[in-house]
């Protein structure tokens, strides 16, 4: 490798929101991440539920105060 272009690579933190943290290798010291192998729902077995929040003529209906016909 040339000297002088490289980027220095050293170990960093890597935290997640739900607090896991864990060590790695980055140009950056401190990385902050929303979703980690812990709490995602792929890697953790648990499953999202979809709320049905219906269309949008009866959401504008709704809020305007009109009943849907």
């Amino acid at each position: 490798m040339r000297e002088g272009i490289h980027p220095k690579y050293d170990g960093s933190t890597v935290s997640c929101i739900c607090g896991e943290t864990f060590e790695t290798r980055s140009t950056t010291d401190n990385i902050r991440v929303e979703v980690c192998s812990k709490c995602h729902p792929f890697y953790t077995g648990q499953r999202q539920q979809k709320i049905s929040s219906g269309g949008r003529i009866e959401r504008f209906m709704k809020k305007y105060g009109q009943e849907a016909k």
